[in-house]
């Protein structure tokens, strides 16, 4: 008997991330600059406040959008961030990536166009494209930087959404308050919705950062625990915009991930205040070894925030670079995996200071 997959399924394929990750646990030993998660265990307190909330039996369904205490301490906190755009609602969803499955099937209509900076993560074009969407890219090389007239060319009567991400995944740039003005005007004016995933916000290194809720609430504000908690597995975010969306994704929740594990709903509420500087201080060290390691030798715009990095392949030929590079034991991700262009390749910085050390080497060496 043959089984007929669905047609929507033509659409993706399987990320190419995965495929490298699976990759690594058939290689021995390798230099693994590939996955995009903290590489420090998840601190000791929070660990903590998560096994005692299982042993006091917190194991139960809890409300579909979250604990009521939980949004109520984030709602606070970021009201009290954003006076002037202060979000309507707020839920916990699982993960970003369920944030973004849940908003994309509650905002976009089959033929609706989404724009999307490129480069960009990975899940965006795919999640358009099974809602029968249609993905349109806004150039940012070579400094990735939002450029007003790029943006705009780009606008249609058929435009419905922005997506925006910063610090962004794969390049490790931070928007600058003008460009993310830039996105709110232009969303303004054209009746356009905004997204804004902005997961890595605990990870920025010049202090200077810029939510699109600086400058309009018009926006869906995606934010997370499992990058600055290194609770990757966790799958816990958080999503706040206005009433009218938030509502609707919460019924969608509903009937898909029902709610964010409950336990470890409970662990995030009890540690909302840990001081985790001293994890960014580290992952800023680490962004200044690879890249003090690399600029001689490559095309590298200097990342201010997540753990990314994204040079330029020699030759502007990243496939082929990549493959060179795991034919060393040394895994990385070709940029097509992020982009329509194949001319950069990522990595994740999130290694100890010596691994990081030998992977440039090896890049250096392939040149």
């Amino acid at each position: 008997m043959s089984v007929k997959i669905s047609q929507r399924m033509k659409l993706i394929d399987s990320s190419g991330i995965r495929k490298v990750f699976d990759l690594a646990s058939k290689m021995k030993d390798p230099i693994n600059l590939s996955i995009g998660q903290p590489d420090f265990d998840t601190p000791e307190d929070i660990k903590q406040s998560a096994i005692r909330a299982i042993s006091e039996g917190k194991n139960k369904y809890t409300l579909t959008q979250g604990l009521k205490e939980l949004n109520q301490k984030l709602l606070e906190k970021y009201r009290s961030q954003y006076p002037k755009n202060p979000p309507e609602s707020i839920f916990i969803s699982s993960g970003v990536s369920g944030g973004l499955l849940l908003a994309c099937m509650a905002l976009i209509d089959p033929g609706d166009e989404v724009l999307i900076s490129d480069p960009y993560f990975v899940m965006y074009k795919h999640l358009v494209n099974l809602m029968g969407g249609k993905p349109v890219f806004y150039d940012l090389y070579p400094d990735f930087k939002i450029k007003r007239e790029a943006l705009e060319k780009k606008i249609t009567d058929r435009t419905k959404l922005i997506i925006i991400n910063s610090p962004n995944n794969p390049t490790g740039i931070v928007h600058t308050r003008e460009e993310i003005r830039i996105v709110a005007e232009l969303a303004e004016e054209n009746d356009i919705f905004i997204i804004s995933d902005e997961i890595y916000d605990s990870y920025v290194y010049n202090n200077d950062y810029t939510s699109i809720l600086d400058f309009t609430n018009n926006a869906l504000v995606m934010k997370g625990f499992s990058k600055n908690y290194s609770i990757t597995g966790w799958r816990m975010g958080a999503v706040m915009g206005p009433d009218e969306v938030i509502s609707q994704m919460i019924t969608l929740q509903q009937y898909t991930f029902v709610c964010a594990p409950a336990p470890f709903q409970y662990a995030v509420l009890e540690n909302l205040d840990s001081d985790l500087t001293k994890y960014r201080d580290e992952y800023q060290k680490k962004r200044d070894t690879i890249y003090e390691g690399l600029k001689e030798k490559f095309d590298i715009v200097k990342p201010e925030g997540a753990f990314y990095i994204f040079p330029k392949a020699p030759d502007g030929k990243a496939s082929e670079f990549v493959e060179k590079a795991i034919a060393k034991n040394l895994l990385i991700i070709p940029g097509n995996v992020f982009s329509e262009k194949d001319t950069h390749f990522r990595i994740a910085y999130t290694a100890d200071i010596k691994t990081l050390q030998r992977g440039a080497e090896i890049l250096n060496s392939l040149v």
